[in-house]
Order: structure tokens, then C-alpha cells, then sequence
């Protein structure tokens, strides 16, 4: 049975206390944290490896911390709005689960949002497992620039969160020039007034190298990039299964940027 399906079928022995059990729990109906013991002795982030406890814990934390970003700027655009919406359609979300999702993501906008605490119990839970926290920054990213443009303030956020989770300010920039140029070298439009790059600048900032990068280097990011995003190996960490198109779909754009690059080269 699927961590979905353990929580609509009723078996919750392995769901999470915590900020995240209590945001799940007041997604779906159900009173997860009736009758857990909250002494000083008590730890919510406890219980061993449990691939299907990560992906709940995944699950949840996406959508309410999408919530929080998109309102670190004051308000939630339409766009981010649509943003969060093309993510639960990406992950084909059945209706049930896109309402929980949309709920997760409104109680990330409420002021009482408790960010540190969602992402300490986040990171105990995926065992600091860096591919799987590195998914979850790219996809805050990626529904951050939703409307074209990373706010001060949403920026902020994100570099808090990034810090929180093990990454330094260099890795947080990597991954923004990254997600940057896939939105760029995907087709998507930048924000009004500012041209397009061109295309091989950007599927060389795809894969985080410099133009006058070695093959042997291009080669070593590509590689490392395809294992980092690899579908299989992240649903082996803990991902939801409902996410593997948006890995997928990252393969496949750094296949592109690669293809681009080396058919360049060889001209």
C-alpha cells in the first residue's frame, strides 16, 4: 500500500507528530495528534527509516512551504497560484489529494506559520538524505519564479531555508542559476522587458559549467547531475511516487542541455 493509501485507508501508526502530522492531519480531517504524548521525553521527529513516512513528510512539507514562499512577498500572485497548480497536475494528483495539497499550500500563507519547526522536523525525516532536500529546494525554486521573477523577500526565505538544511550560500546560488536557466532553456518566458539569452548559455548553466569547460568536466557534471535527479534512485530515498514526472522531466532537460552542448562542440 502506498503512503497515500495508508492515509485514506485508515493506518496511520506511521505518520508523523510534529508541525507536519498536525498540518496533515488538518488537511485531511483526521486528528493525528489525538492521544500522542507531548512530555518533554517525547520526540516527534523519532521511528527508524521509513520510506513511506518520507514521503509523506515530502509530501507535506512541499506544499505548505510552497504556501509560506509565495507569500513572503506580501502577497500570492495568480501565478503562483497557477504555479501550485500545474505541480499537483504534473504529479497527476487525483482530486482528493490535490485538495489536500491546495490546503497544505494555504496554511504555509498563514502568519502563524511555524517555517523553522516544519523544516527541522523535514530534514530529521528524510535522514539528511542531500538529493532528496536538493529536489525540495528546486521545486520551492522553480514555484518561486512563477512569475518570472525571485522577490527579495522570497529570495530571503529560500536562502533561509537552504542554510536550514545543510546547503551553503554557494550550493543555494548553484541551484538558482540552475533552475534559472531550465526555465530559460525550457521555453519559458522572462520576465517582461528582458531578452531572451541564448540557448547554449543557458543549457551550459544547466549543468552548472563554464563554457570553457573541459569534455572530461562537462561529461563529470552531466553524469552527476543525471544521478542526482535520477527517478528510481530518489523514489528509493523517499520521494512520492507522485512526483516522479517532475524528475523525470528534469532528466530530460539536462539530456537536452547536454546534447545541445556536445553537438555544438563537435560542429
Amino acid at each position: 500500500m502506498s503512503w497515500w493509501g495508508k492515509i485514506v485507508g485508515g493506518a496511520f501508526g506511521f505518520l508523523l507528530g510534529g508541525p507536519l502530522g498536525a498540518m496533515l492531519g488538518a488537511a485531511v480531517g483526521h486528528n493525528f495528534d489525538k492521544g500522542l504524548n507531548t512530555s518533554a521525553t517525547h520526540d516527534p521527529f523519532g521511528g527508524g527509516p521509513d520510506k513511506e513516512r518520507i514521503q509523506t513528510a515530502f509530501f507535506t512539507a512541499t506544499f505548505s512551504v510552497m504556501g509560506h514562499v509565495a507569500k513572503a512577498d506580501g502577497r500570492v500572485s495568480e501565478d503562483e497560484i497557477a504555479m501550485a497548480r500545474s505541480v499537483m497536475a504534473e504529479m497527476s494528483l487525483d482530486p482528493a489529494q490535490a485538495r489536500v495539497a491546495m490546503d497544505l499550500f494555504n496554511q504555509g500563507k498563514r502568519d502563524n506559520f511555524d517555517l523553522d519547526g516544519v523544516i527541522a522536523q523535514f530534514k530529521s525525516e528524510c535522514h539528511r538524505r542531500s538529493t532528496l532536500l536538493q529536489m525540495f529546494i528546486e521545486i520551492l525554486l522553480h514555484a518561486a519564479y512563477a512569475d518570472g521573477v525571485l522577490h527579495r523577500n522570497e529570495a530571503a526565505t529560500l536562502r533561509r531555508i537552504s542554510t536550514a538544511l545543510g546547503f551553503s550560500a554557494a550550493q543555494f546560488q548553484q541551484l538558482d542559476a540552475m533552475v534559472r536557466a531550465q526555465r530559460l532553456f525550457t521555453g519559458e518566458q522572462p520576465p517582461a522587458g528582458k531578452p531572451r539569452t541564448d540557448l547554449l548559455k543557458d543549457a551550459y548553466a544547466l549543468l552548472g559549467v563554464s563554457r570553457d569547460a573541459s569534455d572530461a568536466d562537462l561529461k563529470k557534471a552531466y553524469r552527476r547531475l543525471m544521478s542526482q535527479h535520477h527517478p528510481d534512485k530518489l523514489i528509493a530515498k523517499g520521494l512520492p511516487e507522485e512526483m516522479v514526472k517532475l524528475a523525470t522531466s528534469k532528466t530530460q532537460e539536462i539530456k537536452a542541455a547536454y546534447e545541445l552542448i556536445t553537438k555544438h562542440r563537435a560542429a
